[in-house]
């Protein structure tokens, strides 16, 4: 038995690239990941945020506080293979998880890291670990946890240092479903769970490039039979389901490095007059594939309160936001309109293709967590369609 003054070892450490070692008391899965760490301002959503595709490749540090008081449940899970876990690899609190206390909540968060293999630490400054992500960008790092507190600390900080980054990977193939498959589960219910939609009215194309639930669940409220099919997926195949709408969905990595082969099939999909909607990812994928690129930012956008102006409209909404790249507005042709833009730093959030029915948005709309002030983008997609299917009856 170690007497009262004996100092407590830590069980786990967060290893900064520029040699910063954080240390704090471990929980969820046990050994090491490497990733880039950003940080999430959302008060609440920590499963949606950890399940998120998005976020593959990073470690997430959360400034609210409070983290786990609510649990875990099998339906606030985000990706679409929960058995992969897909999603962050890491994640840092500030405060001890607390036994959760939530009608809905099916377990501990603890237990639910473990079962997704997410590495996670608590006892941190997570304000300070902020501060030094505003200052000095996301770095790359590794997150351990080791019950004993018995660490390599050298290993781990040449592990961090040697790791490669974000830029230049591709994520999406890893992220996203291998196979086509037709989804129909839709909005959830208070008290009743999650829908689904039995005679739908439109047919979309989904290409997965690592997508979260809520966007197709809110594409079947919307009474859409939506087909999810692979991120390499060619335009003739996506063209063969007969779609009414194109879905550039979400996702992780580089997007320059996804679009070596998705820009050219985005490009080709848009000269069909098919009607097409990008989030996040996808939207990045959109810009490229009509001449634009895109830039790493320094710290990102991760949270659940960032304002957005939407030029079409003149409104000002607060969304959810999840990304670490960003399209550059100004390498943008002239056909193409910017339709947001971040009221934060001025960056781009949203554009479209004059004259044709393509847009697309950098934040949201589906949030999960996170305000719902953007859903109207999928009503203005579906309008979209149902311009395009008059138009089609009338010639």
């Amino acid at each position: 038995m170690s007497e009262p003054w004996t100092p407590r070892r830590p069980t786990a450490l967060l290893v900064l690239a520029d040699g910063t070692i954080i240390e704090g008391d471990g929980i969820g899965a046990e050994g090491s990941a490497v990733g880039e760490v950003c940080f999430n301002t959302s008060l609440t959503g920590y499963q949606e945020i950890l399940t998120d595709p998005s976020y593959a490749r990073q470690i997430v540090t959360f400034t609210f506080p409070h983290i786990g008081n609510v649990g875990a449940n099998d339906e606030d899970v985000e990706d679409l293979v929960p058995e992969n876990s897909v999603g962050a690899v890491g994640a840092v609190f500030r405060a001890e998880v607390s036994a959760p206390s939530n009608y809905r909540s099916a377990g501990g968060l603890d237990a639910w890291l473990k079962s997704r293999g997410v590495v996670a630490i608590s006892g941190v400054d997570t304000r300070a670990l902020t501060a030094l992500i505003r200052e000095n960008g996301m770095p790359n790092a590794v997150i351990a946890h080791a019950p004993d507190g018995v660490f390599d600390r050298d290993a781990l900080l040449a592990q961090a240092r040697g790791w490669s980054g974000l830029v230049g990977l591709d994520l999406a193939k890893d992220a996203a479903s291998s196979r086509t498959e037709v989804w129909t589960e839709g909005p959830w219910n208070w008290d009743r769970g999650y829908g689904a939609h039995e005679n739908p009215n439109y047919t979309i194309v989904a290409i997965d490039y690592g997508t979260k639930r809520n966007i197709l669940r809110l594409m079947s409220g919307h009474g859409a039979r939506v087909v999810i099919v692979p991120p390499d997926a060619t335009a003739a195949e996506i063209m063969a389901h007969k779609p009414d709408g194109i879905f550039l969905s979400n996702g992780p990595g580089d997007p320059a490095a996804t679009a070596e082969y998705a820009a050219p099939v985005i490009a080709e999909l848009a000269r069909t007059g098919t009607p097409i909607f990008g989030i996040c990812l996808g939207h990045q994928l959109l810009a490229l594939a009509l001449g634009g690129r895109t830039v790493k930012m320094h710290q990102g956008h991760h949270g659940a309160n960032h304002p957005v102006k939407d030029f079409t409209t003149g409104k000002v909404e607060i969304v959810s936001m999840n990304h670490g790249f960003a399209v550059d507005p100004a390498s943008l042709p002239s056909s193409v309109e910017q339709t947001h833009v971040s009221l934060f730093d001025g960056t781009n959030c949203g554009l479209r293709v004059a004259g044709q029915p393509v847009f697309s948005v950098q934040h949201h709309p589906e949030a999960s967590p996170g305000p719902q002030d953007s859903h109207y983008l999928f009503q203005r997609f579906f309008d979209l369609i149902d311009e395009h299917r008059a138009t089609r009856s009338a010639a």
